[in-house]
């Protein structure tokens, strides 16, 4: 009886740690897609001022 309850608890033990590391790899994705985002709002707001810089400097 004390080896199932060895297995058990070493079998408990392995899906916790599987489960926190497909959390940590979630965090990481969600972490790429935020800087790819904030990345991507930040470029598109300097592509929409060049042409107004532009046109500011050719008046």
């Amino acid at each position: 009886m004390s080896n199932l309850t060895n297995q058990t608890q070493n079998i408990e033990a392995s899906r916790f740690s599987i489960q926190d590391t497909d959390s940590a790899a979630d965090a990481d994705d969600l972490a790429k897609h935020q800087i790819l985002a904030q990345s991507t709002t930040t470029m598109l707001a300097q592509a929409s001022t060049l042409p107004q810089n532009i046109l500011s400097l050719l008046r």
